[in-house]
């Protein structure tokens, strides 16, 4: 991460901070991040409220320390094996709750960006997979090792096979090797590699770049994304055509686009 922020211990383990139209969600659960149940519910809190928040326009999620997450917490789920059930509906709890903050992610109307910096492994991994847009640091290292402790990486899987080949999928998922940030980006897994000091200014030029566009336009733009991405050729055509009709309708296209032809900057409304 280029620095270290020593989390104290009245600290959330989400940290949060809205900075220029910028939301900033910091992972600080030592000393593994781990995705426990109550850091889920609380990425997935300040993401629904970022939803309907008009200063939100990106969001970026970061870790406060160098391991960016190691994914579930294992001696949160290992110890509801001593359930009646012995753990089902814990773990089912967990893994419903991972899958939906995950799509929260995807479906969210604003981009989200994830900075990493070190390790993401597993359901870190597959956070880091599920954002729109990935930057790492070039000491970053990705894995999903679910297959050496008899725990497929499965949901993993979803996100990962979303981003890279079949292939580069499977490698990571059969092997559980660790895979350095050249890559990751090799891979399609990540945008960018960038010097470890050199990580929050990029993300931070990124963000910026981005929440000065028109928010009703990426909104638009990140939704005809995915889903188009599931569509057949001609469907696809045929939705995206669509979109664009509806997309010069908006109120963002005609500033925009006058704003070009008269050579001056666009005052964006969201409308």
């Amino acid at each position: 991460m280029g620095e270290v922020h020593i989390i104290r211990k009245d600290e959330p383990i989400v940290g949060h901070e809205l900075a220029s139209g910028v939301l900033r969600l910091t992972l600080q659960n030592p000393p593994a991040n781990a995705l426990s149940l109550a850091m889920m519910r609380l990425l997935l809190d300040h993401l629904q409220a970022a939803r309907d928040d008009k200063a939100v326009r990106v969001i970026i999620i970061d870790s406060a320390q160098k391991l960016f997450s190691a994914g579930h917490d294992l001696k949160e789920l290992t110890a509801h094996r001593q359930d009646a059930d012995r753990g089902r509906a814990f773990f089912e709890e967990t893994m419903q709750l991972c899958a939906e903050l995950m799509q929260a992610i995807v479906h969210h109307p604003r981009p989200v960006i994830a900075a990493v910096g070190g390790l993401a492994t597993a359901a870190g991994c597959q956070l880091v997979a599920s954002c729109d847009l990935a930057i790492c640091s070039d000491k970053a290292t990705f894995c999903t090792p679910g297959v050496n402790i008899g725990l497929f990486c499965s949901t993993p899987m979803v996100a990962l096979s979303r981003n890279v080949s079949r292939k580069q999928a499977m490698e990571m998922l059969l092997t559980g090797e660790t895979i350095d940030a050249s890559t990751a980006r090799e891979f399609g897994l990540v945008n960018r590699v960038v010097p470890e000091e050199y990580l929050n200014p990029i993300v931070r030029k990124y963000a910026q770049a981005i929440a000065e566009k028109s928010t009703l336009t990426v909104k638009t733009g990140k939704e005809a994304f995915y889903r188009q991405a599931e569509m057949g050729l001609s469907e696809a055509y045929a939705y995206t055509a669509q979109v664009m009709v509806e997309n010069m309708l908006a109120r963002d296209a005609e500033e925009g686009i006058n704003a070009f032809i008269e050579k001056r900057k666009p005052e964006w409304t969201g409308e």
